[in-house]
C-alpha cells in the first residue's frame, strides 16, 4: 500500500458524497492509485481497471456512451460499488473475480478463484487462426493442456468449428468451471473437458495441434508475486525452481499424441529465458505478438523427435 493511501472510512463516505458513474469511476482510479494496485489482468492502467469494475458491476456495457456517465445511481448501487472498490485495493482481489466476468479471444468467461483470469498471448494467436504455423481449413483435432477454466479450449473450438477439443486439467475446482462456460457457450457437443495428469486422460488420441498455458511461474517470481496473483490457484502457476517442471513432461511426452504433421504450441512467459538456457540447441520458434507480450513457443512433431534426447532427463 502507498504510504498516501486513504483512510479506510472513505470507502464509507464515498457511498454518501459520491452519485454518479463517473463520480464512481474517478473515486476508484484514485483509490487504486493510492493503493498502488497491480494491473495484469486484463487492462494495464487505473482508467481501463476502473471503467471494467465499475460498469460490470452494474451490467453495463463497456461502449458505454460517455453521456450515462452523469447517470445518477441509488443508495444500495453506491454501497455496492464502494465495497468492490475497498476489496479490489485493500484485500486486491482481481477486478475479474470481483465481477465473475472476463474476456478472452473475444469471448466472455465467468471467472472465479477456481481457476486463472484467463488471460494469455494465445488468444491473438487462436482469433488468426494459428496462421501460419498451422492450416485451419485441416485442423480436426485439438487439445488444451491444464486448460483450467476452459478458456483457451473454448475459443479454439469457437475459432476452429470443424475441430474436436480435448482440454485436460488436474483440477476438478477448475473443471468444474470449464463446464459452465462450456455450456455458456453452447459448446458442449464440440469440446470434452478431462481431469487427469497431462496426457494421462487422453491415452492412444492424436492431434493436429496441441496448445498449453501450463504453470510456468519459477520460484523467485512466484516469491515476488504482486498480491492480486495470490488469489489465483497456486497450482496453475507455480513450476518448480525454473518454473519449467510442466514444460519438460510435455516437450518429452507430446509427440506420441501429434499427427505426423503436427504442431506444439506452449506458453511459457518470463521462463522463456531458462528454456533457451536450458535447451540452447532446440530449434524453437518464438512467436511475437501485436497486442501482448511474447513467451510462446512452436515445435512440429519433427522438430520434437529430433530433439527427443534432449529432454530426457
Amino acid at each position: 500500500m502507498s504510504q498516501h493511501a486513504p483512510n479506510a472510512q472513505l470507502f464509507e463516505e464515498a457511498i454518501d458524497d459520491l452519485h454518479s458513474l463517473r463520480d464512481f469511476m474517478r473515486f476508484a482510479m484514485t483509490a487504486f492509485a493510492a493503493y498502488a494496485v497491480h494491473y495484469g489482468h486484463g487492462t494495464d492502467n487505473a482508467l481501463d481497471e476502473a471503467a471494467y469494475l465499475i460498469l460490470q458491476a452494474l451490467h453495463l456495457p463497456a461502449d458505454l456512451d460517455s453521456s450515462w456517465l452523469d447517470a445518477r445511481l441509488c443508495r444500495g448501487e453506491r454501497q455496492h460499488l464502494a465495497e468492490l472498490v475497498r476489496q479490489r485495493c485493500v484485500e486486491r482481489i482481481p477486478t475479474a473475480y470481483l465481477v465473475n466476468r472476463a474476456w478472452f479471444a473475444g469471448l466472455e468467461f465467468q471467472a472465479d478463484a477456481r481457476a486463472l483470469v484467463p488471460r494469455s498471448p494465445l488468444a491473438e494467436l487462436i482469433q488468426n487462426g494459428f496462421t501460419p504455423w498451422v492450416d485451419a481449413e485441416h485442423v480436426q483435432r485439438i487439445l488444451d493442456l491444464c486448460t483450467g477454466g476452459g478458456s483457451i479450449a473454448l475459443a479454439c473450438a469457437h475459432y476452429f468449428p470443424q475441430a474436436e477439443v480435448d482440454a485436460v486439467d488436474l483440477s476438478e475446482d477448475a473443471l468444474a468451471l470449464a463446464h459452465e462456460n462450456r455450456s455458456a457457450l453452447h459448446l458442449d457437443e464440440q469440446v470434452e473437458f478431462l481431469q487427469g495428469d497431462l496426457f494421462a486422460p487422453v491415452h492412444g488420441r492424436r492431434y493436429d495441434l496441441i496448445v498449453s498455458n501450463p504453470p510456468y511461474v519459477d520460484a523467485c517470481d512466484m516469491a515476488a508475486l504482486p498480491p492480486e496473483y495470490l488469489h489465483e490457484p497456486r497450482m496453475a502457476l507455480a513450476a518448480g525452481e525454473d518454473g519449467l517442471d510442466i514444460v519438460r513432461r510435455i516437450l518429452r511426452e507430446a509427440p506420441a499424441y501429434l499427427e505426423p504433421e503436427g504442431v506444439l504450441i506452449v506458453e511459457v512467459g518470463n521462463s522463456e529465458t531458462h528454456v533457451q538456457a536450458t535447451w540452447p540447441d532446440v530449434p524453437f520458434t518464438w512467436l511475437h505478438f501485436e497486442h501482448s507480450e511474447d513467451g510462446v513457443f512452436m515445435l512440429t512433431r519433427e522438430q520434437l523427435l529430433e530433439s527427443a534426447e534432449m529432454f530426457v532427463e
